[in-house]
C-alpha cells in the first residue's frame, strides 16, 4: 500500500483506467481515491471463451444496473470485455453523488456474484472518453486482448433506454 510520502511517479494507467496490468508489482504509485463518483467492480462479469450472446449480456447488464440504482442515480455503467486479467469483466458505475458511490462500494464488498466474492473500490475515472479504446469501437484494435484501454461491451439500445427511463422515475431525475 502506498503512502503520501512515496516518491514514485503516479501510474497513468491506474489513474485513467482504474486498473493496472502490473497490479501491486507496478513500479509506479497507485493512489486510491478516498472519494469519487465512480466505483469499479473488478472482474465481476465472466466472459467465457465462446462469448456471451446479446441476450445473456443484456440480462447481466440489467441485473447489475438495477442493483447499482439501489444506492442512487447512475450516470453510466460500463462493462469491459477485454481479454487481459486486469480489465476482463470489470464493471464501472458512475453515480451522481459521491456518497452514493461510497455506499455502493461498501455494500458490494460484502456480497457475492456468480458464486464469487465481489471486489469493489472507488476509482479516479470521471470521464470514460480517456479510458475507452476508440479502435475497439470500430473493430480495428490491433492490440486485441492485450490492449490496456477499455474494450466496452454495450447493451442493446432498447434495454439502455428502458433502464434510464425506469431510473428517472425512481429518482425523479
Amino acid at each position: 500500500m502506498s503512502n503520501r510520502f512515496d516518491s514514485r511517479e503516479t501510474c497513468n494507467f491506474y489513474y485513467k483506467i482504474g486498473a493496472c496490468r502490473h497490479g501491486d508489482k507496478c513500479s509506479k504509485r497507485h493512489v486510491k481515491p478516498t472519494k469519487s463518483h465512480t466505483i469499479v467492480l473488478y472482474n465481476l462479469i465472466y466472459f467465457p471463451t465462446n462469448g456471451l450472446d446479446d441476450s445473456q449480456f443484456d440480462q447481466l447488464y440489467e441485473d447489475v444496473y438495477i442493483e447499482a440504482c439501489r444506492f442512487g442515480p447512475v450516470r453510466s455503467l460500463v462493462v469491459c470485455e477485454n481479454g487481459n486479467d486486469h480489465l476482463r469483466g470489470n464493471v464501472y458505475v458512475d453515480f451522481d453523488r459521491e456518497a452514493d458511490a461510497l455506499r455502493a462500494r461498501d455494500n458490494f464488498n460484502t456480497r457475492w456474484f456468480d458464486e464469487r466474492p465481489i471486489y469493489c473500490d472507488l476509482t479516479h475515472i470521471s470521464d470514460f472518453r480517456d479510458a475507452i479504446c476508440r479502435k475497439h469501437d470500430t473493430r480495428n484494435c490491433e492490440r486485441g486482448d492485450e490492449c490496456n484501454f477499455m474494450h466496452i461491451r454495450r447493451p442493446s439500445t432498447k434495454l439502455r433506454i428502458d433502464l434510464e427511463r425506469s431510473q428517472s422515475k425512481k429518482w425523479h431525475i
